[in-house]
């Protein structure tokens, strides 16, 4: 009779590789379907009653469903918007009144920014 003796078996590790390539590859996902800018916010204050008259000629602007601009019921261009806001108003701190019959939201945004960056640091909303 012969005896074999087998050498004893070496306990196996489980094996970190497929582990570490999943993790890897979530990271890789998370990494790509973030955003990296920075949300911008249109500073706007809210009125607290009447204070002051109203100095100058109007300055109406509305913003139409397809984004068509009028100034004062004149049609007009968002390029040429400043200008006329410009010849109108005695300073840049005249209010100008924004009407949105009907326009999108993205048309009031992109108005507004414009106007603040022409100079124009009073600008109302209105219905």
């Amino acid at each position: 009779m012969t005896l074999s003796i087998e050498p004893p078996r070496r306990s196996r590790k489980p094996d970190l590789t497929p582990m570490i390539d999943v993790v890897f590859l979530l990271l890789v996902f998370f990494m790509l379907a973030s955003r990296f800018t920075q949300d911008t916010a249109i500073p706007l204050n809210t009125a607290t009653g009447t204070s002051g008259t109203w100095t100058g000629p109007l300055r109406l602007v509305d913003i139409g469903a397809d984004g068509a601009l009028s100034l004062n019921g004149a049609p007009i261009t968002a390029q040429a918007l400043p200008e006329a806001l410009s010849k109108l108003a005695k300073t840049q701190d005249d209010p100008v009144i924004l009407r949105g019959k009907g326009a999108e939201l993205q048309d009031l945004v992109t108005l507004m920014t414009s106007l603040r960056a022409a100079g124009f640091t009073s600008v109302m909303l209105v219905e």
